[in-house]
């Protein structure tokens, strides 16, 4: 089996995740019609922070907070 070497995965997950700010920002404009540019970034800001099932992160695990994991 072959596998993408790190570099190429990485890239690919970028472009992926482009994808989906992308997509999303469109279906909040449709959401919102009468929204400025201003008000969907920050819609958009909050929902790559703040979006539901995805409080603690994406990843399985326990939450670990950045400050204390740099240590």
């Amino acid at each position: 089996m072959d596998t993408l070497p790190v570099d190429e995965r990485l890239r690919a997950t970028v472009e992926l995740f482009e994808l989906g700010v992308r997509l999303m920002r469109e279906n909040l404009r449709r959401q919102f019609p009468d929204a400025c540019d201003v008000d969907i970034e920050q819609r958009l800001r909050h929902w790559l922070h703040e979006r539901p099932g995805a409080e603690q992160g994406d990843a399985v695990g326990r939450a670990v907070r950045l400050s204390s994991a740099s240590r």
